[in-house]
């Protein structure tokens, strides 16, 4: 076996590394080992090297991490498509060379950082080390640093860029993702996640400045340097000063003997859902002892994931039911969704799905409103957004009340983007969703938020309570009046890329060259929508209104009976979701029925599209 230094390089003191027979690779390598100061890390590529494993070296060095519906997000640990010290320098670099063009008063307004409870021992990689290691390089270019002196829910950073009129900022998170993970996701001024072209031209500036710079390794620059401001006083308190502005009904909040739990599963919310309820007149709500403070083996759950909904939740359930406390709220670790349990007359304990609790939000954002609107507000000035993927019920309030409703790509920087816009046109938001209980009440924050979302379904469930109703009676009441939005989301896993690819090109090839399905099954298709390609059915000149997303694969059916289905990739995980709705006119309220053509449409959706057992695709359930 040979050996190489850097290309190129002829001095003796260059770092000298064997060599493995592929020239990218031995590039790959030698700048790792290089510029990787991260002992464990760096330790990992040498044995992977040592014991000849150049499949996996290649598998970690020789392809980058890039933006997805989240930012940046992987597991933790060693090479370029990882989350590691080295990475995260590498992106933060180029973020400072965007922003240095974008902004030339970058270096008076300053950066935000902001990090969740992770860590991986055998990478000594954790969230806080990160965004040390974040705001190091950019306090060593002389830019101020904004920087949380101790962990926050993601909603603080892009509330704190627009609060302190910084340029961007950045929380280090993977939310509800597996414990190996991270992520790294990127504010605007604007206050809502970075979207398209930033996200690519950013990724150009990563790509052309990835050695590091002196100074970008010194992570103890955050505690020396006077250019760090730790903002998290300031911030938790205008936060919930502006959280008052979304509280009606205070005087009942001070007053009810209706209990909440709260979990926040192992992550950040315990402190700020607490305070939160304090704001809105509440007594604190009682907190699930073992998951109460952070920990990032997330030790008492299969999955830190509130979504996956009663089987997560058990300690939850179970300590509600010793106090008697009605309502449980869970918190993801990052404290940006909402997870919501009501226990039933008959004892059993009812989960609401993302796209209920958005029926309940939306008609509830819209009751206050109207309750507390000024004589001249017009109804026409107001909006309610959702995702694409998310259900249609505020379409059908906003036709019945005389609102406006949009919809966005999948992913709350859509969302964010959008909104901020239309707050800058002089129209009023009230209530945003994405169905993965991503949920934004007001507009204070640009993002999707755990923390306001939780007391405003306190406030609510505490206003039923006064009318002798529950909140799922609520849910009941609005269907009825809206008509029956019944819908199923759930996914497989796939972790064979060329696989995926393969399920999405036969649908754009489905019996001939560049056609699409006309039927599932029995069921005849009206409209096919690929923002994928651009394409849509639907549209006059077959061109998609939402914009074109290559990055990911997203087709979505509309079928003759009324129901709406899409099939998309996950930018966050290896997965193929489907999501799948009935939208029925308020006449039709016959649930049962409902439901059963929805159950055989999602099988022959699945049976014919999917072809699971071909594909080997994993069963969410299994």
């Amino acid at each position: 076996m040979g050996e190489c230094g850097a290309p190129g390089d002829v001095n003796s003191n260059v770092l000298i590394v064997p060599s493995t027979g592929d020239a990218q690779l031995d590039k790959a390598v030698w700048q790792w080992l290089s510029w990787d100061k991260n002992q464990k890390t760096k330790e990992q590529i040498e044995s992977l090297l040592r014991n000849g494993k150049h499949k996996e070296l290649r598998d970690r060095l020789c392809c980058r991490l890039t933006f997805g519906t989240a930012g940046l997000r992987s597991a933790m640990g060693a090479g370029f498509c990882y989350i590691n010290d080295l990475t995260v320098i590498q992106s933060t670099q180029g973020i400072y060379k965007y922003l240095e063009r974008c902004f030339s008063d970058f270096k008076q307004r300053g950066f935000v950082v902001g990090y969740d409870t992770r860590g991986q021992v055998t990478s000594n990689c954790s969230s806080k080390k990160l965004a040390k290691l974040t705001a190091a390089v950019l306090l060593a270019k002389d830019v101020p640093v904004y920087f949380f002196s101790t962990y926050v829910p993601t909603p603080f950073v892009p509330y704190a860029v627009q609060q302190l009129k910084a340029v961007a900022g950045v929380m280090i998170t993977a939310s509800h993702n597996r414990k190996e993970d991270n992520g790294y996701k990127v504010y605007w001024e604007n206050g809502a996640q970075i979207t398209s072209p930033h996200d690519k031209l950013i990724i150009k500036c990563i790509e052309d400045c990835v050695e590091p710079w002196n100074g970008s390794w010194n992570e103890n620059l955050v505690d020396t340097s006077p250019l760090t401001q730790d903002p998290l006083q300031k911030i938790c308190d205008c936060y919930m000063e502006d959280l008052k502005k979304i509280c009606y009904h205070r005087e009942l909040n001070v007053q009810t003997n209706l209990k909440f739990v709260h979990t926040s599963f192992h992550g950040v919310g315990h402190d700020y859902v607490q305070l939160a309820f304090k704001a809105f007149g509440f007594q604190p709500p009682i907190p699930v002892p073992e998951q109460k403070d952070p920990d990032p083996d997330f030790s008492t759950v299969k999955c830190p994931n509130p979504e996956e909904g009663e089987s997560v939740l058990e300690l939850s359930l179970r300590l509600a039911e010793k106090e008697h406390a009605k309502v449980v709220v869970a918190t993801d670790p990052d404290a940006d969704r909402l997870a919501v349990a009501e226990q039933q007359e008959n004892g059993c304990w009812k989960v609401f799905t993302g796209n209920e609790l958005a029926a309940l939000f939306g008609w509830w954002m819209f009751s206050c409103w109207k309750e507390n609107c000024s004589e001249d507000a017009d109804v026409k000035n107001v909006y309610m957004l959702a995702t694409t993927v998310s259900s249609k019920i505020l379409r059908a309030i906003a036709l019945k009340e005389g609102f406006h409703f949009e919809e966005t790509l999948p992913g709350f920087k859509w969302i964010g983007s959008r909104v901020k816009d239309l707050l800058d046109s002089g129209k009023e938001v009230l209530f945003a969703f994405e169905e993965s209980i991503g949920f934004m009440c007001g507009t204070s924050v640009l993002d999707k938020d755990g923390v306001s979302a939780a007391v405003v379904i306190a406030e609510m469930a505490t206003y039923l309570e006064c009318k002798n109703r529950s909140l799922a009676q609520k849910l009941t009441e609005i269907y009825e009046t809206y008509g029956y939005h019944i819908s199923k989301t759930s996914y497989f896993l796939c972790y064979d890329p060329p696989t995926i690819k393969r399920i999405f090109e036969r649908l754009r090839n489905f019996e001939a060259p560049q056609s699409y399905p006309k039927f599932c099954g029995v069921y005849n298709i009206l409209h096919v929508r690929d923002v994928t390609t651009g394409y849509d059915s639907s549209q006059p000149n077959k061109q998609a209104v939402l914009p074109v997303s290559k990055s990911s694969q997203m087709i979505t059916f509309t079928f003759q009976n009324g129901c709406v289905a899409t099939l998309r990739t996950s930018g966050t995980e290896p997965k193929i979701k489907y999501y799948a709705e009935m939208c029925a006119l308020p006449e039709q309220s016959d649930r049962t029925v409902l439901e059963e053509e929805l159950q055989k449409l999602i099988e022959a959706l699945i049976e014919n599209f999917l072809e699971p057992d071909k594909n080997r695709l994993t069963w969410r359930s299994a």
